[in-house]
């Protein structure tokens, strides 16, 4: 088993470490603290608009905005980008000195900034996606719509068990 991107590009988990034989995700309290937090993070984090779209447009015109496709940084830190600004990131990432930034949760905000200011990827930046044996890799859910089982064992943990996660899901809505 290989290293797997879920719902949107970037975050890469080990596939035994997420998923259960039967394609659900593994229950949390099996997970080691790190997957954990970013898987409960992307649950939360599915769907939404892209970062740069939402600074270019906001809730004013958040019908606008580009669903995220992808997502780098660290959990609670993280940036949301569609296809049409990931180079923009990854280009601040590579070029412009945000990997000074790597590993801290400040990613984000420094990204906001560079971008705010008119920062951009230049004309002909282009990304070059790799999949190595793209049909052995599960297909990863839309990033529209949930993890599968994930909601479900969030909601029938009770308040002891969620304790023990120690983690804030207060931002997950789970319709």
């Amino acid at each position: 088993m290989g290293k797997v991107s879920i719902g949107l590009r970037g975050w890469r988990f080990d596939e035994e470490a997420v998923f259960a034989a039967d394609g659900t995700i593994r229950p949390l309290a099996n997970m080691d603290a790190e997957t954990r937090e970013r898987i409960v993070r992307l649950s939360a984090m599915m769907g939404e608009p892209c970062d740069c779209c939402y600074l270019v447009h906001g809730d004013e015109e958040i019908q606008r905005c580009n669903p995220a496709q992808a997502i780098y940084g660290e959990a609670l830190g993280e940036v949301l980008l569609c296809d049409d600004h990931e180079a923009d990131f990854v280009y601040w990432f590579q070029e412009a000195g945000g990997k000074r930034h790597a590993g801290e949760r400040d990613l984000k905000d420094r990204f906001h900034q560079w971008f705010v200011d008119g920062g951009r990827a230049p004309e002909g930046f282009e990304l070059e996606h790799v999949e190595e044996d793209p049909d052995d890799v599960p297909e990863a859910p839309d990033p529209d719509e949930e993890l599968p089982g994930l909601e479900e064992e969030i909601e029938e943990m009770d308040d002891d068990e969620l304790d023990a996660l120690d983690m804030d899901l207060s931002d997950i809505d789970f319709d």
